[in-house]
């Protein structure tokens, strides 16, 4: 079963309770936090309904072992990346130039650069 890598994108200002619940329970509580998740029906279900604040994509093994080799426990605290997260910024999404939603397996360039 392949891994998911999910990064909070955009912070808490002015959204709905049951998607603040959401993030938390996918242990998503600040800006720049990644999670690694299995890729099953109940963990998407909760990606795709905080679509707008998050990014995510199918991370390889050499990007799981170097977050590991960087940063200790479960859920990771990471920086803003290098030059961005997109063209159009936060408020947009991947399809779009911007840096909200699915990016397949261009997370691990994103992830590469939040190290």
């Amino acid at each position: 079963m392949s891994k998911i890598a999910v990064v909070r994108v955009r912070g808490l200002v002015k959204i709905r309770k049951d998607f603040v619940d959401t993030l938390r329970m996918l242990n998503l509580d600040k800006k720049n936090h990644c999670v690694i998740v299995e890729n099953n029906s109940n963990n998407m279900g909760m990606i795709k309904k905080v679509k707008d604040f998050v990014a995510w994509g199918e991370v390889n093994e050499e990007t799981i072992a170097l977050l590991e080799s960087k940063k200790k426990g479960k859920f990771y605290s990471l920086q803003s990346p290098k030059k961005g997260f997109g063209r159009k910024g936060i408020k947009m999404p991947f399809s779009k130039s911007g840096g909200l939603g699915y990016r397949g397996v261009k997370i691990n360039d994103l992830l590469k650069r939040m190290i």
